[in-house]
């Protein structure tokens, strides 16, 4: 039985151009968003973790952006705009009478449990034949170039292969939640890839070689190859071991995919000692996953004098550090570590970390110390790979070596992509590997895409922290000034504050330094009444 209606949900008057409201429909909730004259409805929650997006970002060319981590939709469709949303809104008609607004909807799809819908997908590939795309990795990029590429309308055969075991997971919450269980974090089952969006996955293979002139890729030295049509080079990153003594021990663990977790998850147990080697994201995250279980000592060692200096510059560091040690973390920063040392029992265990000529008594180690680019496949098939690791690509994410330059992408943490600014950067974002995906399959499914979005991270730091652009209370906003412009913005329990920079840098409507020293909001900036059109047009 049917259970659509229209009803009444809220008075016209109440809705101004550029606001959006998020209102109750029965037991449900649907977002209402105005733009000029019309009146749109939605699903109220963002289908990446549930934010409500009434608190998030409207802008006057139809788009609404997540208060958290930067998903984007079209309020007109509810179709995805951006990563890393891995799902669309349901839409909803809206009319307007005797002044107010009635929606028509079925009332089990405003429910927060049903929020979320399938992509519009305008091509399946179930039919298909031929060579079609081949992906390398199956990460975050390659799960939204799947989307993208059905959503898009491309009809040949895509094929999937991943080194991992498991189906594109949202691997941010590893470090964050030490999940363990992959099924508890896939973007989609395997049926569903197959099935809904006629992908073959092909798991547990590694890519050894890539012949651009045959279009061909080698699986497993040689074991199998298989041809193409379009090839996305999305391998992602492998984690660095410092090469130092005792980098190899059983108990050291880097960070990267669910195994990694099983066995950190697996050693953080009560009364253990951990010393982590590294104070970015990765290392950091995780010290606040493990805090909260009772470990006799928590040691971090970092190169810089606070734990994200790099990234967040030296005030934020310093906060984050003060926060970090009312929870018990020691830091031993401005320091190098000179070796881990084995045990003396078993030489395969260690036992402690030297460092500043003092060891650190360990029952294990996390070495989070960066990734490096998974490219070392790419050796001998001309696509010249960088000092670091990566790829150079053109605004199109195609590479830009090698004897084939138009079927060829790379996406993710090996492109290193051409800016806005016209500098060229390789960023390890998760939300930039799903954007460069998204963008990839329009491209092959035949609309070209520019790839122009504005980088989006955040991290759970005790409260969440929240970055945008390139670039002792936990509450802040800090700018990053590069040229006398704002080139980033961070932010502490101030939502939606990064949401909205990262419009603001997407359309170049960033208030000046001066600007924001004389005590102009972001969230004052018009960008989501029909007045502001021209502005954004412009």
């Amino acid at each position: 039985m049917s259970s659509i209606k229209t009803i009444p949900v809220l008075d016209e008057a109440e809705l101004q151009d550029g606001q959006m409201k998020e209102v109750a429909f029965g037991d449900g909730k649907i977002l209402l968003s105005r733009l000029g004259d019309k009146i749109h409805a939605t699903s109220a929650f963002c289908t990446h973790y549930g934010a409500p997006l009434a608190k998030g970002v409207l802008t006057a060319d139809g788009r609404v952006v997540c208060p958290w981590h930067g998903a984007c939709f079209n309020v007109c469709s509810g179709d995805i705009e951006d990563a890393p949303a891995p799902a669309a809104l349901h839409s909803f008609k809206a009319h307007v009478a005797d002044g107010k607004i009635y929606v028509t909807a079925d009332a089990s799809d405003t429910l927060k449990s049903n929020f979320s819908r399938q992509p519009k997908l305008t091509a399946s590939g179930a039919e298909s034949t031929g060579r079609g795309v081949v992906i390398v990795g199956g990460g975050s990029g390659a799960f939204q170039a799947v989307e993208s590429l059905r959503e898009h309308g491309y009809a040949g055969p895509i094929t999937i292969l991943s080194k991992e075991t498991y189906t594109p997971i949202d691997r941010t919450k590893l470090s964050k939640a030490l999940i363990t269980d992959p099924a508890k974090i896939e973007w989609k089952t395997a049926a569903d890839l197959k099935i809904k969006y006629g992908t073959n996955l092909r798991l547990g293979v590694e890519v050894t070689g890539v012949d651009l002139e045959k279009k061909n890729v080698t699986l497993d030295n040689g074991k199998d190859t298989l041809s193409y049509d379009k090839l996305i080079l999305a391998p992602g990153g492998t984690p660095r071991r410092l090469p130092i003594e005792g980098a190899n021990l059983e108990n050291v663990y880097t960070f990267r995919g669910i195994s990694d977790s099983q066995k950190v998850d697996a050693a953080a147990r009560e009364g253990q000692r951990v010393v982590v080697i590294g104070s970015s994201f990765i290392s950091m995250e995780l010290v606040v996953a493990i805090s909260k279980r009772k470990l006799a000592s928590i040691d971090v060692i970092g190169m810089e004098e606070y734990p994200f200096q790099a990234v967040l510059g030296e005030e934020i560091g310093a906060a984050l550090k003060k926060y970090h040690e009312s929870q018990g973390v020691r830091f031993h920063m401005k320091s190098k570590v000179d070796r881990i040392v084995a045990s003396e029992e078993n030489p395969n265990i260690a036992t402690g970390v030297v460092v500043n000529g003092e060891t650190l008594p360990a029952d294990f180690v996390i070495m989070g110390v960066g990734v490096g680019p998974a490219t070392q496949f790419l050796k001998g098939s001309g696509i010249e790979v960088e000092r670091d690791g990566g790829v150079k690509v053109d605004q199109y994410l195609r590479v830009k070596s090698g004897p084939d330059t138009q079927n060829v992408y790379a996406i993710g943490d090996i492109a290193i992509y051409p800016q806005v600014n016209g500098d060229e950067t390789r960023i390890e974002h998760w939300n930039v590997a799903g954007n460069h995906g998204r963008a990839v399959g329009c491209t092959i499914a035949g609309k070209e895409q520019p790839f122009v979005k504005v980088p989006v991270f955040w991290s759970a730091q005790g409260q969440q922290l929240r970055y945008c652009g390139i670039g002792h209370k936990a509450q802040f906003i800090a700018y990053y000034v590069k040229n006398e412009k704002i080139v980033a913005v961070a932010s502490m329990q101030n939502d939606p504050v990064v949401s909205k920079a990262s419009e603001l840098l997407r359309l170049g409507l960033m208030p000046t330094p001066e600007e924001v020293e004389a005590g102009k909001d972001l969230l004052s900036v018009d960008i989501a009444t029909v007045s502001s059109l021209t502005k954004l047009q412009s």
